[in-house]
C-alpha cells in the first residue's frame, strides 16, 4: 500500500481514538439539559456525520426538541475544554506516519469535528506530520464529508493533485467520501465500524493495523 504519495486520513477512528471523549462530552450535554444519556456504543454508531448530526442522534427528536440548541452548545463547550482527556493515536499510529512522512509522503487530515478541535488536536498529537488538518467550515463554502469537498481543500492546500492519492477512513462516510472524490480507499479496521459493516456499505480494500500500510 506504499504505491501512493499523498495520504488524505479520517481523524476520529482512524488516527486518533476520540470516542471516550466523545462519549463524555456527549452525555455532559445531555445531563446537563436533563435529557437521557447514552451508551459509548450508542456514541460510537452516532459519529462520522459531524457534531451537529451526532447530537441529532443523540438527542429524543433531535432538532425538533426543545432543548437541543442548548444541548449542541453544551456539546460544544465541553468538548473543546476536554477534548484531550483520554483521546489517543491507536498503537502504531505514529510510527506509521513517521515512516510515510520519510519516504517523502504528504500527510493531511480532513475531519467533520469542528476545525479547532480538528486543528487542536494535529498539532498536539502530529506536529510536524500532517501538513493539513481541515475540519468543519461549511461557513466558508466547504461541504462536510461525505462531500469531497475536505478532500479538494487538503489538496489544494498542499499543492497537489489526486494522482498519487489515497484516502484512509474508518467508517462508510469516509468511504462514499473517498468515491465522490474519486480517490482510492483504505479502510481501517480498528476504529469505529466492523469489516462486515465496511464491506456492505462497500470496502473493498482493508488493513488490520497501521503498520501494514507500510508493506
Amino acid at each position: 500500500m506504499n504505491q501512493y504519495d499523498t495520504y488524505i486520513f479520517d481523524l476520529d477512528g482512524t488516527l486518533l481514538n476520540t470516542l471516550d471523549d466523545l462519549a463524555a462530552a456527549t452525555n455532559y450535554a445531555l445531563r446537563t439539559n436533563g435529557l437521557p444519556q447514552h451508551s459509548v456504543d450508542d456514541v460510537r454508531r452516532f459519529v462520522g456525520n459531524g457534531v451537529r448530526m451526532l447530537m441529532r442522534r443523540a438527542v429524543p427528536d433531535g432538532e425538533q426538541n426543545p432543548r437541543f440548541e442548548a444541548a449542541f452548545a453544551a456539546f460544544r463547550q465541553y468538548y473543546l475544554a476536554h477534548s484531550l482527556d483520554t483521546t489517543r493515536p491507536y498503537d502504531g499510529i505514529m510510527t506509521m506516519l513517521r515512516s510515510l512522512k520519510s519516504r517523502g509522503c504528504r500527510l493531511a487530515v480532513v475531519s467533520n469535528k469542528f476545525c479547532a478541535a480538528t486543528e487542536e488536536l494535529c498539532r498536539h498529537f502530529f506536529n510536524g506530520l500532517i501538513e493539513v488538518a481541515i475540519g468543519e467550515n461549511e461557513a466558508a463554502g466547504i461541504r462536510k464529508k461525505p462531500a469531497p469537498d475536505t478532500v479538494f481543500e487538503a489538496l489544494r492546500q498542499l499543492g497537489g493533485t489526486a494522482d498519487g492519492a489515497v484516502y484512509v477512513g474508518d467508517s462508510e462516510v469516509d468511504i462514499q467520501t473517498a468515491r465522490n472524490a474519486q480517490l482510492p480507499c483504505i479502510s481501517v479496521l480498528w476504529g469505529f465500524r466492523d469489516r462486515d459493516f465496511l464491506t456492505a456499505n462497500g470496502a473493498t480494500t482493508f488493513v488490520a493495523a497501521p503498520l501494514d500500510m507500510l508493506t
